[in-house]
């Protein structure tokens, strides 16, 4: 198992007036390879769910595991944990600060002792993976779009060979084109590099696309943790949540009521679309 949160409990302000658990007994296991998405309203939890996963917050109770190991035991190297398991914050662009594209990627394999040379050769690969072309490095990170920022930003971490990169909200701010661009590009590095990604979202259609298991948090406790289509037949109770199903979730129960045999499982429109056209089929056949 790669990573493991054991009767995990994160408690903000201890022994105050002010304590209020963030976390409540979350247990997880996190296979290596997996595209996870993970989604709660806001203060559900999965902010701080998400930090765990790299030490950046050291639970109240319980542990959490890399590889085998508590990662708060004593002479366990929590720099080398974060090397292998990156976080990229929501608008990662902010944490951009070196003079040229280049030399902010080259940052992180420097800071792991590499020298110049192989800093530039991780960081070419690393901004090749991301669709950050040649013609780009010397310019100033300041000079590029909103997507390509959030490129570049992804690649500073990736430029460290984690083996698992956690994205928290990639896409925010982003219109409809920069926002698949960079959702394209993460399944990608999915695919092509066999990381485990671990997705925070607030849009269902995103997770409903490209995750394989999703994370439902809900005041600080894991409320479902299953495949897309599983989490999603629970639409009702997600509603209570304040969260939703896709909307072709909603599109397909309703046609059910209609009296056309659709699958109501469905959460894509590539989904959709064969089960409506299937159906339609075979009425016309009765």
């Amino acid at each position: 198992m790669l990573i493991e949160l054991k009767d995990v409990t994160y408690t903000y302000s201890v022994g105050t007036v002010y304590e209020v658990n963030a976390l409540e007994h979350a247990n997880l296991s996190i296979e290596e390879g997996q595209f996870i998405g993970i989604i709660g309203h806001t203060g559900s939890g999965k902010s701080t769910l998400i930090q765990h996963f790299n030490g950046l917050v050291q639970p109240t109770s319980g542990q959490v595991l890399y590889e085998g190991q508590d990662i708060w035991g004593e002479g366990y190297n929590l720099r080398a944990l974060r090397s292998n398991v990156g976080l990229v914050f929501q608008y990662p662009e902010h944490q951009l600060f070196e003079v040229d594209i280049l030399s902010d990627v080259c940052f992180g394999p420097k800071n792991q002792g590499l020298n110049k040379a192989e800093a530039e050769e991780r960081a070419r690969e690393a901004l090749t993976h991301v669709g950050i072309g040649e013609e780009l490095y010397h310019k100033s990170p300041f000079e590029l779009s909103g997507g390509q920022k959030r490129r570049v930003a992804i690649a500073g971490v990736l430029a460290m060979n984690p083996k698992v990169l956690i994205l928290d909200e990639p896409t925010a701010g982003l219109d409809p084109k920069g926002r698949d661009e960079i959702l394209d590009q993460i399944k990608y590095l999915h695919d092509t590099r066999g990381i485990t990604i671990l997705l925070v979202s607030h849009s269902m259609e995103d997770v409903a696309r490209y995750a394989e298991r999703l994370i439902v948090m809900n005041d600080a406790k894991v409320a479902f943790d299953d495949t897309p289509k599983a989490v999603f037949a629970h639409y009702k109770e997600l509603e209570i949540m304040g969260l939703a199903a896709p909307q072709i979730t909603y599109i397909m129960h309703a046609l059910k009521r209609k009296g056309l045999a659709v699958d109501t499982a469905a959460t894509t429109v590539e989904e959709a679309k064969k089960s409506i056209l299937d159906a339609l089929a075979d009425r016309r056949k009765a």
